[in-house]
C-alpha cells in the first residue's frame, strides 16, 4: 500500500475540501492515488458536501417533538425555501427532533447520535447535501421539561404537521388534568409565537440587553434638555416599559391585549383547583441572527468580466 503522508492529505483537502479523516479514508481506499481519492470523496458525496459548505443557510425548517412530559425542538437550515418542502429533508428534521428528544440538545453530540437508517446524524445531513445539491446545516436545539405537568408545542406557519417557520414550547408544571393545561399551553404558545418574549420573567433579562437599552434610553432622554433628576427617571420609566414588554408574565396576553400573561396562569389555576406554574418556555424563529449574503449580479458579473465598475443590469 502506498505511504500516505500529511502533504498528500492536506492537498486532497484543498482540492476537495473534505474533512481531514474523509481524505485520510479516501487516500486509504484509492492506495494513494489522488485522482481516484477525489472520485471515490465525490461518489460518497463529501466532496460535493464541502464544496456547498460556504454558502449561506438561513432556510429551512423547525420541528417540534413531544412525549409525555419533555418537548424538543430544532432548527436545520437549507439554502432556499424550495428544499423545505423536500420530503427527504423533512424526514431528517422529524427525525432530529425525535434524537433531540430522548439524547438532549448539545450539537456535538447530537450530530454524533445514531440516525434511525443507519450511520450517525451528521453523515446522513452530508448524505442529504449531496442528494438535495444544497448546503444544509443542524444549527440549533432546545429541551424542555417539567416533573408533572405538560410540555405543549407549536407550530406556526406549518409546513407539515410538527415542522414549520418558527417552533414554540411551552412547559406548565401542574397537578391539573393534562386536558386542561394542554389547552392553556396551546394558547400561551401561540401568544409567544407572536409577542416574542425574551425572557420568562424580567429578572431573567440578559443584563447586556438591559443595559444597552439604558444607553439609549439615556441618550434620547438628554436631548429633551431636562434636568439630570428628571432625565434619570425618564430612563428607569423606559427600562420598566422595556422589561415589561419583553418579559413573558407580564406581557399582555394576545387574545385579548389587556390581561397580562401572569393574571391569565392565574385564572386558569383559580378554575381548576390546583396551582399552575409556567415553568418555562422555547421559542426558535427560522434564520434568526442569520445574516444573509445579498447577491449583487451586475457585481458579480463585473468581477468576471475584471472590471472595476458594473453597469445596471436590466
Amino acid at each position: 500500500m502506498a505511504e500516505i503522508t500529511a502533504a498528500t492529505v492536506k492537498e486532497l483537502r484543498e482540492r476537495t475540501g473534505a474533512g481531514m479523516m474523509d481524505c485520510k479514508k479516501a487516500l486509504a481506499e484509492a492506495n494513494g492515488d489522488m485522482e481516484a481519492a477525489i472520485d471515490w470523496l465525490r461518489a460518497k458525496g463529501l466532496a460535493a458536501a464541502a464544496k456547498k459548505a460556504g454558502r449561506t443557510a438561513a432556510e429551512g425548517l423547525v420541528g417540534v417533538a413531544v412525549e409525555g412530559t419533555r418537548g424538543a425542538v430544532v432548527e436545520v437550515n437549507s439554502e432556499t425555501d424550495f428544499v423545505a418542502k423536500n420530503e427527504i429533508f423533512q424526514d431528517f428534521v422529524r427525525n432530529v427532533a425525535q434524537i433531540a428528544l430522548k439524547d438532549g440538545s448539545d450539537i456535538e453530540a447530537l450530530s454524533s447520535a445514531a440516525y434511525p437508517s443507519g450511520g450517525t446524524v451528521a453523515e446522513t445531513l452530508t448524505d442529504n447535501i449531496a442528494k438535495i445539491g444544497e448546503n444544509q446545516s443542524l444549527r440549533r436545539a432546545a429541551v424542555v421539561e417539567v416533573k408533572e405537568g405538560v410540555v405543549v408545542p407549536y407550530v406556526h406557519n406549518q409546513v407539515v404537521p410538527g415542522l414549520g417557520k418558527i417552533g414554540v414550547l411551552v412547559a406548565l408544571e401542574s397537578a391539573a388534568p393534562s386536558e386542561t393545561l394542554t389547552a392553556l399551553g396551546k394558547q400561551i404558545a401561540m401568544h409567544v409565537a407572536a409577542a416574542n418574549p425574551l425572557a420568562l420573567n424580567a429578572d431573567e433579562l440578559d443584563p447586556e440587553l438591559v443595559e444597552r437599552e439604558r444607553a439609549i434610553a439615556m441618550e434620547k432622554a438628554k436631548e429633551s434638555g431636562k434636568p439630570q433628576n428628571i432625565v434619570e427617571k425618564m430612563v428607569e420609566g423606559g427600562l420598566g416599559k422595556f422589561r415589561k414588554d419583553n418579559a413573558l408574565l407580564s406581557q399582555l396576553f394576545v387574545m385579548d391585549n389587556k390581561t397580562p400573561v401572569a393574571d391569565v396562569v392565574a385564572q386558569a389555576a383559580k378554575e381548576a383547583g390546583t396551582g399552575i406554574v409556567l415553568k418555562s418556555f422555547t421559542r426558535f424563529q427560522l434564520g434568526e441572527g442569520i445574516e444573509k449574503k445579498q447577491e449583487d449580479f451586475a457585481a458579480e458579473v463585473a468581477a468576471a468580466a475584471g472590471s472595476s465598475k458594473a453597469e445596471p443590469v436590466a
